[in-house]
């Protein structure tokens, strides 16, 4: 075991890495178009360097990039390598049963694959919609008990607020029925928003698609301003109530499961249920 390195580490380093610090490997700034292209100019000797302080340039002698970010004599890369290699080796030296490790494994490993991260990576995707519709579940219950509403402009202004005769300055925003996480968010929400555990899933939903309009913007930005969507493909429905309902579901179902994994088998090895 002193002399192995399973596979599955540098997975589990590669994750890790884009977690922690953005898929920068070689404490090089991150994975943006600009530093690549930065890194790119210094190693091909038409830059000035890249350098910071977690990076040492030695362009005065081969223009290249020393690996850095780490800490002691390594590197980021080593000490990713060695953090990882010493999670899996420090508990095959205490733990003599392999089989508790692997039920806690499954029971975790199994839950987030299966029903966690295929929920959260389908909220994430289609977050605009789902604050969009629970933003007009919200605007209806508010506007049933004549409270402030609004939109992505503030004030909401719907094709019933318009009078025939009157004010002729009130207009329908051209972005009427899109709800912010910001409108959703504030002003007053019943008790269902709050036994639903809507916060959390507006607050994921939000958080998924802020990151996909950064991932947008960067491909606009790679193709050179040119759409980045072929018009030509076939275009999916909107997500239904239903479509949410069963992400939403998954990922309670998956967290429960977990949970339950876990403890059984807290339980199992504190009252040895299986020698009795």
């Amino acid at each position: 075991m002193f002399f192995t390195y399973p596979m599955e580490s540098f997975v589990a380093r590669h994750v890790l890495i884009m977690l922690v610090h953005n898929g920068d490997m070689d404490a090089r700034g991150g994975c943006t178009l600009e530093n690549e292209r930065l890194v790119e100019e210094d190693e091909l000797g038409d830059g000035e360097g890249v350098g910071d302080d977690h990076t040492v340039n030695t362009t005065a002698t081969t223009g290249s990039i020393i690996e850095g970010g780490g800490i002691l004599c390594m590197n980021r890369r080593q000490t990713w390598t060695m953090m990882c290699y010493l999670i899996t080796l420090l508990p095959s030296l205490v733990v003599s049963d392999i089989g508790p490790v692997l039920s806690l494994t499954g029971a975790v490993g199994g839950s987030c694959i299966s029903y966690i991260g295929p929920g959260l990576v389908y909220l994430g995707l289609n977050g605009e919609a789902f604050l969009d519709k629970v933003g007009s579940w919200l605007d209806g219950w508010r506007r049933a008990r004549g409270y402030a509403t609004g939109n992505n402009n503030g004030a909401y202004t719907s094709e019933e607020d318009l009078p025939v005769e009157g004010n002729a300055s009130l207009e329908i925003p051209q972005d009427v029925g899109k709800f912010t996480y910001e409108s959703v968010t504030s002003g007053s929400k019943p008790l269902w928003y709050y036994l639903g555990l809507f916060p959390i899933w507006t607050s994921i939903a939000n958080h998924g698609n802020n990151h996909m309009q950064k991932k947008i913007a960067a491909a606009t930005a790679a193709a050179g301003g040119a759409a980045v969507v072929d018009e030509s493909t076939e275009v999916l429905p909107p997500p239904s109530k239903w479509d949410f309902g069963v992400c939403l579901f998954f990922i309670v179902f998956g967290m429960i499961s977990a949970v339950a994994g876990v403890l059984s088998n807290v339980y199992v090895q504190m009252f040895d249920v299986d020698e009795a």
